[in-house]
């Protein structure tokens, strides 16, 4: 029988300072079945991606589950917020080794042109004006599967860069062969020929022997044929 095993969901990092804002984000991803985690600055959030001083303490985190392994898939965070801008965590994340592929989506209350040319140079993948409605949530898996689909291409990447570099032994040592041979193959089979001498020397005998005794037997012969005058 068998038995299908559930998808994890995608776990969205949502950043906001209002707290109206972020309780109404949270609740139009976990509709649309998305994990969340919600914090309230731009600074709160590298704490959460372990890309800020590692000293620093994220007791204020708000996640779903605290234990759970830091795994995101996409941060959508507001563009005003007090001390670090939504704009500044866009660049902080994207000069990030590690993180840089994660798609980032950006909010803002005001639609201003230049600035949401400036965030989608910057890398951004969507702009959402406020209020974020439920329809703006389909938007959002689309650049996930494409972060995905990346990030895979990049591990490829690395994986023949790493074989091209550092090459098997297994070739070299497959080749080798180990080869047995006999010294003299052929010894037994080349002494045990006997051969004859002279194989016709008893033919040639008899007929000698047969010569011998026919002519004795003519001589006997002749002498019993011959007449006697004695008579």
């Amino acid at each position: 029988m068998a038995v299908a095993i559930a998808e994890a969901p995608f776990h969205v990092l949502a950043v906001d300072d209002s707290v109206l804002d972020r309780k109404l984000i949270e609740r139009l991803l976990k509709t649309s079945s998305f994990q969340v985690t919600t914090v309230d600055s731009g600074t709160k959030a590298l704490e959460f991606l372990g890309l800020h001083d590692e000293d620093a303490s994220i007791s204020s985190v708000h996640a779903d589950q605290l234990d759970v392994e830091v795994n995101v898939n996409l941060i959508i965070t507001d563009y005003c917020m007090p001390g670090m801008t939504g704009y500044d965590l866009l660049k902080k994340i994207k000069e990030s080794s590690s993180f840089r592929d994660i798609p980032v989506v950006i909010m803002s209350s005001e639609n201003i042109p230049s600035r949401i040319n400036r965030c989608l140079e910057e890398g951004a993948n969507e702009f959402f004006l406020k209020p974020v409605r439920l329809s703006d949530m389909s938007k959002l898996k689309p650049h996930i599967m494409k972060s995905r689909c990346k990030e895979h291409c990049h591990q490829d990447e690395d994986l023949l860069s790493n074989s091209e570099t550092n090459p098997t032994n297994n070739s070299s040592s497959s080749s080798d062969t180990i080869t047995i041979s006999s010294s003299n193959p052929m010894d037994n089979s080349s002494g045990d020929t006997i051969s004859s001498s002279n194989p016709t020397d008893n033919s040639s005998g008899d007929s000698s022997n047969i010569r011998k005794r026919k002519a004795a037997d003519d001589e006997i012969l002749t002498k019993t044929s011959r007449p006697n005058h004695n008579c």
